[in-house]
């Protein structure tokens, strides 16, 4: 082979691999979150920082006591969602984005963009809920992906322990990766790596409020919206799965 067949052969991998292996929709939601920090880091000065918390922060108290808080209890139709990408620091922001990163993408890649979408929203807001139901009427704060990334890990669970399904082209016989079905919630528990996973992931949550019986200090955990994104999730993924299309003769 000769140096110019070379380069042209590398050349042509090269214009095959990717420069990004996450799919467009993970890196849009990973870019957003870190442009949302970095100008809270190195553009606002402390009091504007403490304006975008209270704005865009989720604060369950304002639907108590509306007259108690400046805008009362307007910000609360954004809140649910925008506190998703606000974060107390760059060690919460990192351990988001791998989490999102990891959980993220094999959803993407199943549903596509709009669904993902869809389903980290609704698991934001259904963590945010049952943050509400747990702390009021404590005036508490609530910012962070992690029940919107919670819920994209339990729509990952349906299908990332489930066997992969190859089938065979009837006339070439090469065989062809079909994919993981969806598992039903007996399924789920009848799969031991699936079973495991979640029920570790639910205990290890759940554990979060009495840590400090353990540790002497508040840990500042938002367990709640862990585990309501994270059921949000398991449940609204088969709403979003592809039906095999009928033939009707």
């Amino acid at each position: 082979m000769s140096d110019d067949d070379k380069g042209q052969q590398n050349q042509g991998i090269g214009e095959h691999q990717p420069a990004i292996l996450l799919p467009g929709v993970v890196t849009l939601m990973l870019g957003a979150m870190l442009a949302v920090h970095l100008a809270r880091t190195f553009v606002l000065n402390e009091s504007g920082d403490a304006e975008l918390l209270y704005w865009f922060g989720f604060i369950p108290l304002r639907g108590m006591l509306p007259q108690e808080f400046v805008g009362g209890w307007i910000p609360l139709l954004w809140t649910p969602l925008s506190h998703a990408f606000l974060h107390a620091g760059w060690e919460h922001l990192l351990i988001n984005c791998a989490w999102l990163a990891i959980f993220g993408t094999p959803v993407a890649r199943r549903y596509g963009v709009i669904p993902t979408l869809i389903l980290f929203a609704a698991s934001a807001v259904a963590g945010a809920a049952f943050f509400a139901a747990t702390t009021l009427p404590e005036l508490q704060l609530l910012i962070g992906a992690s029940g919107g990334i919670a819920g994209l890990t339990g729509a990952a669970c349906r299908f990332i322990f489930q066997p992969v399904i190859v089938a065979r082209d009837p006339e070439t016989g090469a065989t062809r990766v079909l994919g993981r079905r969806s598992a039903t919630l007996r399924d789920l528990a009848r799969n031991q790596r699936a079973a495991f996973f979640i029920g570790i992931w639910l205990v290890l949550n759940a554990a979060v409020p009495f840590l400090p019986m353990l540790v002497g200090q508040s840990v500042g955990i938002a367990w709640q919206a862990h585990l309501g994104g994270f059921l949000a999730g398991l449940f609204l993924a088969p709403l979003f799965e592809r039906r095999p299309k009928e033939n009707v003769s």
